[in-house]
Protein backbone atom coordinates (compact mmCIF):
# COMPACT_ATOMS: atom_id res chain seq x y z
CA UNK A 1 0.00 0.00 0.00
CA UNK A 2 1.21 3.50 -0.83
CA UNK A 3 0.72 4.90 2.67
CA UNK A 4 2.85 2.14 4.20
CA UNK A 5 5.62 2.82 1.70
CA UNK A 6 5.54 6.52 2.58
CA UNK A 7 5.71 5.80 6.31
CA UNK A 8 8.58 3.34 5.94
CA UNK A 9 10.47 5.75 3.67
CA UNK A 10 10.10 8.54 6.23
CA UNK A 11 11.08 6.20 9.07
CA UNK A 12 14.17 5.01 7.18
CA UNK A 13 15.09 8.59 6.29
CA UNK A 14 14.70 9.63 9.92
CA UNK A 15 16.84 6.74 11.09
CA UNK A 16 19.59 7.54 8.59
CA UNK A 17 19.42 11.27 9.33
CA UNK A 18 19.36 10.96 13.12
CA UNK A 19 22.15 8.36 13.00
CA UNK A 20 24.22 10.70 10.87
CA UNK A 21 23.61 13.61 13.23
CA UNK A 22 24.95 11.65 16.22
CA UNK A 23 27.76 10.01 14.28
CA UNK A 24 30.27 12.76 15.01
CA UNK A 25 28.68 15.17 17.48
CA UNK A 26 29.74 13.23 20.63
CA UNK A 27 33.36 13.57 19.48
CA UNK A 28 33.37 17.36 19.05
CA UNK A 29 35.61 17.88 22.12
CA UNK A 30 38.26 15.71 20.47
CA UNK A 31 37.85 17.66 17.24
CA UNK A 32 38.39 20.97 19.01
CA UNK A 33 41.55 19.55 20.53
CA UNK A 34 42.66 18.53 17.04
CA UNK A 35 42.04 22.13 15.92
CA UNK A 36 44.57 23.34 18.44
CA UNK A 37 42.48 24.13 21.53
CA UNK A 38 44.62 22.85 24.39
CA UNK A 39 42.93 24.27 27.49
CA UNK A 40 40.30 21.87 28.88
CA UNK A 41 38.05 24.75 29.89
CA UNK A 42 38.12 26.21 26.40
CA UNK A 43 37.35 22.82 24.88
CA UNK A 44 34.37 22.46 27.22
CA UNK A 45 33.18 25.98 26.38
CA UNK A 46 33.40 25.57 22.61
CA UNK A 47 31.80 22.12 22.83
CA UNK A 48 28.93 23.36 24.96
CA UNK A 49 28.25 26.35 22.74
CA UNK A 50 28.47 24.32 19.53
CA UNK A 51 26.27 21.49 20.79
CA UNK A 52 23.71 23.88 22.25
CA UNK A 53 23.32 26.34 19.39
CA UNK A 54 21.75 23.86 16.96
CA UNK A 55 18.78 22.76 19.12
CA UNK A 56 18.31 26.38 20.24
CA UNK A 57 18.04 27.59 16.64
CA UNK A 58 15.86 24.63 15.70
CA UNK A 59 13.48 25.32 18.59
CA UNK A 60 12.99 28.88 17.41
CA UNK A 61 12.59 28.10 13.73
CA UNK A 62 10.75 24.74 13.64
CA UNK A 63 7.28 26.37 13.63
CA UNK A 64 8.39 28.72 10.82
CA UNK A 65 9.61 25.86 8.62
CA UNK A 66 6.46 23.95 9.50
CA UNK A 67 4.32 26.83 8.31
CA UNK A 68 6.24 27.00 5.04
CA UNK A 69 5.67 23.25 4.67
CA UNK A 70 1.93 23.79 5.15
CA UNK A 71 2.00 26.26 2.27
CA UNK A 72 4.46 24.69 -0.17
CA UNK A 73 4.57 21.00 0.72
CA UNK A 74 6.38 18.85 3.29
CA UNK A 75 8.57 16.92 0.87
CA UNK A 76 10.40 19.94 -0.52
CA UNK A 77 11.02 21.28 3.00
CA UNK A 78 12.53 17.98 4.16
CA UNK A 79 14.70 17.84 1.04
CA UNK A 80 15.82 21.43 1.71
CA UNK A 81 16.86 20.52 5.24
CA UNK A 82 18.68 17.32 4.28
CA UNK A 83 20.57 18.99 1.40
CA UNK A 84 21.76 21.70 3.79
CA UNK A 85 23.04 18.99 6.13
CA UNK A 86 25.01 17.41 3.28
CA UNK A 87 26.83 20.68 2.64
CA UNK A 88 27.31 21.68 6.28
CA UNK A 89 28.60 18.30 7.46
CA UNK A 90 31.05 18.17 4.55
CA UNK A 91 32.21 21.72 5.34
CA UNK A 92 32.99 20.69 8.93
CA UNK A 93 35.69 18.40 7.58
CA UNK A 94 37.64 21.44 6.31
CA UNK A 95 37.42 23.87 9.25
CA UNK A 96 40.58 25.36 10.71
CA UNK A 97 39.27 27.39 13.67
CA UNK A 98 36.93 26.57 16.58
CA UNK A 99 34.54 29.36 15.65
CA UNK A 100 34.07 27.76 12.23
CA UNK A 101 32.44 24.77 13.93
CA UNK A 102 30.20 27.04 16.00
CA UNK A 103 29.13 29.03 12.94
CA UNK A 104 28.36 25.88 10.96
CA UNK A 105 26.40 24.41 13.85
CA UNK A 106 24.36 27.62 14.06
CA UNK A 107 23.70 27.41 10.32
CA UNK A 108 22.72 23.78 10.79
CA UNK A 109 20.14 24.80 13.37
CA UNK A 110 18.77 27.44 11.00
CA UNK A 111 18.09 24.88 8.26
CA UNK A 112 17.09 21.97 10.53
CA UNK A 113 13.54 20.93 11.40
CA UNK A 114 13.09 17.78 9.33
CA UNK A 115 12.40 15.74 12.49
CA UNK A 116 9.08 17.49 13.11
CA UNK A 117 8.24 17.48 9.40
CA UNK A 118 8.88 13.73 9.26
CA UNK A 119 6.22 13.21 11.94
CA UNK A 120 3.87 15.45 9.98
CA UNK A 121 4.44 13.44 6.80
CA UNK A 122 3.87 10.16 8.62
CA UNK A 123 0.66 11.42 10.24
CA UNK A 124 -0.82 12.68 6.99
CA UNK A 125 0.22 9.62 4.95
CA UNK A 126 -1.54 7.03 7.11
CA UNK A 127 -5.29 6.39 7.30
CA UNK A 128 -6.93 8.09 10.26
CA UNK A 129 -7.12 4.90 12.30
CA UNK A 130 -3.39 4.18 11.76
CA UNK A 131 -2.02 7.63 12.61
CA UNK A 132 -0.61 6.45 15.95
CA UNK A 133 1.04 3.49 14.22
CA UNK A 134 2.71 5.77 11.66
CA UNK A 135 3.90 8.27 14.28
CA UNK A 136 5.19 5.43 16.46
CA UNK A 137 7.21 3.94 13.58
CA UNK A 138 8.92 7.27 12.86
CA UNK A 139 9.54 8.02 16.54
CA UNK A 140 11.11 4.59 16.92
CA UNK A 141 13.48 5.37 14.05
CA UNK A 142 14.29 8.78 15.52
CA UNK A 143 15.06 7.17 18.87
CA UNK A 144 17.16 4.25 17.64
CA UNK A 145 19.28 6.41 15.29
CA UNK A 146 20.91 8.42 18.12
CA UNK A 147 21.35 5.22 20.14
CA UNK A 148 23.43 3.62 17.38
CA UNK A 149 25.09 6.75 15.98
CA UNK A 150 27.86 7.17 18.59
CA UNK A 151 28.80 3.48 18.31
CA UNK A 152 29.09 3.70 14.53
CA UNK A 153 30.76 7.09 14.76
CA UNK A 154 33.40 5.86 17.20
CA UNK A 155 34.29 3.05 14.82
CA UNK A 156 34.36 5.37 11.78
CA UNK A 157 36.48 7.99 13.58
CA UNK A 158 38.90 5.31 14.71
CA UNK A 159 39.32 3.92 11.20
CA UNK A 160 39.10 7.04 9.03
CA UNK A 161 39.93 9.91 11.39
CA UNK A 162 37.69 12.69 12.72
CA UNK A 163 37.80 14.88 9.61
CA UNK A 164 36.87 12.05 7.28
CA UNK A 165 34.10 11.06 9.69
CA UNK A 166 32.34 14.32 8.81
CA UNK A 167 32.54 13.47 5.11
CA UNK A 168 31.11 10.02 5.79
CA UNK A 169 28.32 11.63 7.79
CA UNK A 170 27.58 13.87 4.82
CA UNK A 171 27.13 10.72 2.74
CA UNK A 172 24.48 9.53 5.21
CA UNK A 173 22.43 12.60 4.34
CA UNK A 174 22.92 11.97 0.63
CA UNK A 175 21.26 8.58 1.14
CA UNK A 176 18.45 10.19 3.15
CA UNK A 177 17.63 12.87 0.57
CA UNK A 178 17.69 10.34 -2.28
CA UNK A 179 15.25 8.14 -0.36
CA UNK A 180 12.79 10.99 0.09
CA UNK A 181 13.18 12.32 -3.44
CA UNK A 182 12.76 8.98 -5.19
CA UNK A 183 10.42 6.98 -2.97
CA UNK A 184 8.13 9.36 -1.05
CA UNK A 185 4.87 10.01 -2.91
CA UNK A 186 3.38 13.26 -1.64
CA UNK A 187 0.44 13.01 -4.05
CA UNK A 188 -1.00 10.07 -2.12
CA UNK A 189 -1.20 11.87 1.23
CA UNK A 190 -4.57 12.90 2.59
CA UNK A 191 -4.07 16.68 2.39
CA UNK A 192 -3.54 16.31 -1.36
CA UNK A 193 -7.15 15.26 -1.78
CA UNK A 194 -8.75 17.18 1.06
CA UNK A 195 -9.81 20.75 0.59
CA UNK A 196 -7.26 23.23 1.91
CA UNK A 197 -8.03 26.80 2.97
CA UNK A 198 -6.73 29.74 1.01
CA UNK A 199 -4.23 31.11 3.48
CA UNK A 200 -2.43 30.04 6.62
CA UNK A 201 -3.82 29.33 10.07
CA UNK A 202 -2.15 31.52 12.67
CA UNK A 203 -0.06 30.16 15.52
CA UNK A 204 -2.63 31.64 17.90
CA UNK A 205 -5.33 29.52 16.30
CA UNK A 206 -3.17 26.40 16.58
CA UNK A 207 -2.59 27.04 20.28
CA UNK A 208 -6.36 27.33 20.68
CA UNK A 209 -6.95 23.82 19.35
CA UNK A 210 -8.47 21.53 21.95
CA UNK A 211 -5.86 20.13 24.37
CA UNK A 212 -2.98 21.53 22.29
CA UNK A 213 -1.28 23.67 24.97
CA UNK A 214 -1.70 20.84 27.46
CA UNK A 215 -0.07 18.41 25.02
CA UNK A 216 2.81 20.82 24.44
CA UNK A 217 3.38 20.74 28.19
CA UNK A 218 3.26 16.95 28.16
CA UNK A 219 5.82 16.74 25.34
CA UNK A 220 8.09 19.20 27.17
CA UNK A 221 7.85 17.27 30.45
CA UNK A 222 8.47 13.88 28.87
CA UNK A 223 11.53 15.14 26.98
CA UNK A 224 12.79 16.89 30.11
CA UNK A 225 12.56 13.71 32.19
CA UNK A 226 14.03 11.56 29.43
CA UNK A 227 17.15 13.72 29.07
CA UNK A 228 17.94 14.04 32.78
CA UNK A 229 19.62 10.64 32.79
CA UNK A 230 22.48 11.51 30.43
CA UNK A 231 24.59 13.72 32.74
CA UNK A 232 24.13 11.69 35.94
CA UNK A 233 23.51 8.02 35.18
CA UNK A 234 27.18 6.94 35.07
CA UNK A 235 27.77 8.79 38.35
CA UNK A 236 24.75 7.12 39.92
CA UNK A 237 25.87 3.67 38.77
CA UNK A 238 29.22 4.28 40.45
CA UNK A 239 27.51 5.64 43.58
CA UNK A 240 25.52 2.41 43.89
CA UNK A 241 28.73 0.43 44.27
CA UNK A 242 29.57 -0.65 40.74
CA UNK A 243 33.35 -1.08 40.32
CA UNK A 244 34.87 1.87 38.49
CA UNK A 245 36.14 -0.22 35.58
CA UNK A 246 32.62 -1.57 34.94
CA UNK A 247 30.76 1.76 35.15
CA UNK A 248 30.98 2.62 31.41
CA UNK A 249 29.72 -0.83 30.41
CA UNK A 250 26.83 -0.86 32.88
CA UNK A 251 25.82 2.72 32.03
CA UNK A 252 25.98 1.87 28.31
CA UNK A 253 23.74 -1.14 28.85
CA UNK A 254 21.22 1.00 30.73
CA UNK A 255 21.21 3.68 28.01
CA UNK A 256 20.74 1.07 25.29
CA UNK A 257 18.05 -0.74 27.28
CA UNK A 258 16.23 2.55 27.81
CA UNK A 259 16.31 3.41 24.10
CA UNK A 260 15.17 -0.06 23.06
CA UNK A 261 12.33 -0.21 25.59
CA UNK A 262 11.15 3.29 24.63
CA UNK A 263 11.04 2.11 21.02
CA UNK A 264 8.82 -0.77 22.14
CA UNK A 265 6.58 1.78 23.84
CA UNK A 266 6.37 3.77 20.60
CA UNK A 267 5.28 0.60 18.80
CA UNK A 268 2.63 -0.68 21.23
CA UNK A 269 0.98 2.69 21.81
CA UNK A 270 -1.24 2.55 18.72
CA UNK A 271 -2.80 -0.69 19.93
CA UNK A 272 -3.34 0.68 23.43
CA UNK A 273 -4.92 3.86 22.06
CA UNK A 274 -7.71 1.77 20.55
CA UNK A 275 -8.67 0.49 24.00
CA UNK A 276 -8.01 3.32 26.45
CA UNK A 277 -7.90 6.46 24.28
CA UNK A 278 -5.28 9.21 24.38
CA UNK A 279 -6.15 10.56 27.83
CA UNK A 280 -6.06 7.12 29.41
CA UNK A 281 -2.84 6.14 27.64
CA UNK A 282 -0.91 9.30 28.46
CA UNK A 283 -2.07 9.41 32.10
CA UNK A 284 -1.46 5.70 32.74
CA UNK A 285 1.90 5.75 30.97
CA UNK A 286 3.08 8.82 32.90
CA UNK A 287 1.99 7.19 36.17
CA UNK A 288 3.82 3.98 35.22
CA UNK A 289 6.92 5.98 34.33
CA UNK A 290 6.67 7.67 37.74
CA UNK A 291 6.80 4.22 39.33
CA UNK A 292 9.95 3.44 37.32
CA UNK A 293 11.52 6.75 38.41
CA UNK A 294 10.60 5.94 42.02
CA UNK A 295 12.51 2.67 41.77
CA UNK A 296 15.50 4.68 40.52
CA UNK A 297 15.08 7.07 43.45
CA UNK A 298 15.20 4.37 46.14
CA UNK A 299 17.35 1.77 44.34
CA UNK A 300 19.80 0.09 46.73
CA UNK A 301 21.88 -1.36 43.90
CA UNK A 302 22.42 -1.50 40.14
CA UNK A 303 20.21 -4.59 39.53
CA UNK A 304 17.21 -2.50 40.52
CA UNK A 305 18.05 -0.09 37.70
CA UNK A 306 18.12 -2.95 35.20
CA UNK A 307 14.57 -3.83 36.28
CA UNK A 308 13.25 -0.27 36.35
CA UNK A 309 14.67 0.88 33.01
CA UNK A 310 12.40 -1.21 30.72
CA UNK A 311 9.35 -0.16 32.73
CA UNK A 312 10.34 3.48 32.52
CA UNK A 313 11.32 3.30 28.85
CA UNK A 314 8.17 1.56 27.59
CA UNK A 315 5.96 3.97 29.52
CA UNK A 316 7.83 7.04 28.25
CA UNK A 317 7.70 5.81 24.65
CA UNK A 318 3.97 5.06 24.83
CA UNK A 319 3.17 8.42 26.44
CA UNK A 320 5.20 10.34 23.85
CA UNK A 321 3.53 8.68 20.87
CA UNK A 322 0.15 9.10 22.55
CA UNK A 323 0.75 12.83 23.01
CA UNK A 324 1.80 13.43 19.39
CA UNK A 325 -1.10 11.33 18.10
CA UNK A 326 -3.61 13.21 20.24
CA UNK A 327 -2.18 16.51 19.00
CA UNK A 328 -2.38 15.35 15.39
CA UNK A 329 -6.05 14.51 15.84
CA UNK A 330 -6.98 18.11 16.69
CA UNK A 331 -4.93 19.69 13.88
CA UNK A 332 -6.41 20.14 10.40
CA UNK A 333 -4.12 19.02 7.55
CA UNK A 334 -3.34 22.61 6.59
CA UNK A 335 -1.90 23.34 10.06
CA UNK A 336 -0.01 20.14 10.81
CA UNK A 337 3.41 21.43 9.76
CA UNK A 338 3.22 24.46 12.03
CA UNK A 339 1.56 22.41 14.78
CA UNK A 340 4.23 19.74 14.83
CA UNK A 341 6.79 22.54 14.68
CA UNK A 342 5.39 23.98 17.92
CA UNK A 343 5.48 20.53 19.51
CA UNK A 344 9.09 20.21 18.36
CA UNK A 345 9.88 23.56 19.99
CA UNK A 346 8.44 22.32 23.30
CA UNK A 347 10.48 19.12 22.99
CA UNK A 348 13.72 20.96 22.18
CA UNK A 349 13.26 23.37 25.09
CA UNK A 350 12.94 20.34 27.36
CA UNK A 351 16.04 18.86 25.76
CA UNK A 352 18.01 22.07 26.34
CA UNK A 353 16.89 22.67 29.92
CA UNK A 354 17.10 19.11 31.20
CA UNK A 355 20.91 18.56 31.31
CA UNK A 356 21.42 21.94 32.95
CA UNK A 357 18.87 21.27 35.71
CA UNK A 358 20.07 17.69 36.16
CA UNK A 359 23.66 18.87 36.44
CA UNK A 360 22.82 21.53 39.02
CA UNK A 361 20.69 19.17 41.11
CA UNK A 362 23.15 16.31 40.68
CA UNK A 363 25.92 18.44 42.12
CA UNK A 364 23.94 18.42 45.40
CA UNK A 365 22.25 15.02 45.25
CA UNK A 366 21.83 12.65 42.33
CA UNK A 367 18.72 11.15 43.89
CA UNK A 368 17.16 14.61 43.89
CA UNK A 369 17.08 14.42 40.07
CA UNK A 370 14.99 11.26 40.22
CA UNK A 371 12.72 12.85 42.83
CA UNK A 372 12.14 15.72 40.40
CA UNK A 373 11.32 13.18 37.69
CA UNK A 374 8.78 11.44 39.92
CA UNK A 375 7.09 14.76 40.71
CA UNK A 376 7.08 15.86 37.04
CA UNK A 377 5.59 12.58 35.81
CA UNK A 378 2.99 12.55 38.59
CA UNK A 379 1.96 16.09 37.60
CA UNK A 380 1.63 14.99 33.97
CA UNK A 381 -0.50 12.00 34.92
CA UNK A 382 -2.75 14.02 37.20
CA UNK A 383 -3.10 17.02 34.90
CA UNK A 384 -3.90 14.94 31.82
CA UNK A 385 -6.37 12.83 33.76
CA UNK A 386 -8.22 15.91 35.04
CA UNK A 387 -7.90 18.46 32.25
CA UNK A 388 -7.58 16.64 28.92
CA UNK A 389 -10.80 16.68 26.95
CA UNK A 390 -11.76 13.24 25.67
CA UNK A 391 -12.05 13.27 21.88
CA UNK A 392 -11.91 10.63 19.15
CA UNK A 393 -8.65 10.25 17.25
CA UNK A 394 -10.05 11.84 14.11
CA UNK A 395 -8.29 14.89 12.65
CA UNK A 396 -10.12 18.17 13.07
CA UNK A 397 -11.88 19.88 10.24
CA UNK A 398 -10.06 22.81 8.72
CA UNK A 399 -11.29 26.08 10.24
CA UNK A 400 -11.42 29.37 8.47
CA UNK A 401 -7.87 30.75 8.63
CA UNK A 402 -7.06 33.77 10.70
CA UNK A 403 -5.36 36.80 9.30
CA UNK A 404 -1.59 36.33 9.41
Amino acid sequence: MSWRRNVYVIATTSFVGFTGFTLVMPFLPLYFHELGVEDVGEVALWSGLSLGVTPAMTAMLAPFWGRLADRFGRKIMVERSLVSFIVIMAAMAFVTRPWHIFALRALQGFFAGYGALALTMAAESAPRDRTAYAIGIVQTAQRLGPALGPVIGGTVAGLAGLRNAFLITSCFYVVAVVLVFVMYDERSTRPAVEERPQGAISFRSILAFENFILLMGVVFALQFVDRTFGPILPLYVAQLGTPVERVPMVAGILFSLGAASAAVGNQVSWRLLKHVGPRGLIAASAATAAVGATIYLFAPGTPWLLGATPLLGIAMGAATTGAYTAASSVMPPSARGAGFGLLSTASLIGLAMSPVVAGLLGATSIRAVFLLNVVALAIVAGTVSRLMVVAPLVPARTPVPDEV
